[in-house]
């Protein structure tokens, strides 16, 4: 579904990435992890058109989106999150979430503005799929709450309901365990879980290391910019490379 294909990025003369290559399955949650600096949010930025990489590509079904637009990515169904919650806090959860599906709204300004019959429709329509998003992630209760007076947890909850209120394909989750406690991780891992069953694939970067272990039906790991090791989360456990990686090597 996601194929790089030889990502080098270089910072003036610092190289965050070089030559990394590996393919995303549709259908399954795949773990990139590292040690700290390894790359990671990088590459993830590469892949969502944040950054523009100085070599390689990235290939999404079948296309090069190379340089395209953050948000044509959207439409093209791949959202992400990010490590550090971006929300609107001025809105309300229901109101962040609707802005996740007016991406897919089809009346114009003028519709709106003078309220046209099948504007109203269509803006009832995005306030009930709202709801049935809140639901998913579990915290409808919460839908009339301004979203700078969430807790972190919700607020994380908030933003993978309005990235999925996209009805993405595809989903990148920058560090979502991050900041949370050990029975919202849990919550966490059940959610990934659920959104792939909804044949939403998965990719996400994450520290917590039993969270990715539990979930990751495969695992990339990247190490000072560099993709070191690919598999099954046992055979990266097994891996003696990514063990010294972590760890240090044992003379």
């Amino acid at each position: 579904m996601l194929e790089l294909k030889g990502i080098t990025q270089i910072f003036g003369g610092v190289t965050a990435l070089s030559d990394v290559s590996f393919s995303i399955h549709a259908n399954q949650i795949t773990g990139v992890i590292g040690p700290n600096g390894a790359g990671k949010t990088t590459l993830f930025n590469i892949v969502t058109g944040i950054y523009q990489q100085t070599s390689g590509q990235v290939i999404f079904e079948g296309s090069d989106i190379s340089g395209i637009p953050v948000e044509r990515l959207a439409a093209k169904g791949m959202v992400r999150t990010f490590q550090n919650i971006e929300l609107f806090g001025q809105m309300t959860v229901l109101e962040n979430v609707m802005v996740g599906l007016h991406s897919k709204s089809k009346s114009g300004l003028f519709a709106c503005s003078f309220k046209a019959p099948w504007a109203i429709k269509e803006e009832r329509r995005i306030r009930e799929e709202a709801h049935e998003w809140l639901r998913f992630v579990g915290i409808e209760q919460l839908a009339d709450v301004q979203a700078s007076n969430l807790p972190f947890g919700k607020g994380r909850m908030l933003e993978i309901a309005r990235a999925m209120a996209c009805k993405p394909r595809m989903i990148l989750m920058d560090e979502p365990a991050a900041g949370l406690n050990s029975q919202e991780t849990v919550g966490l891992a059940e959610l990934i879980r659920k959104i792939r069953d909804l044949g939403v694939t998965v990719v996400l970067v994450e520290h917590d290391m039993e969270l990715v272990m539990d979930i990751c039906d495969r695992i990339v790991v990247l190490n000072l910019g560099q993709k070191l090791a690919e598999g099954t989360p046992r055979e990266i456990q097994d891996n003696p490379e990514v063990i010294a990686a972590y760890l240090g090597d044992d003379e």
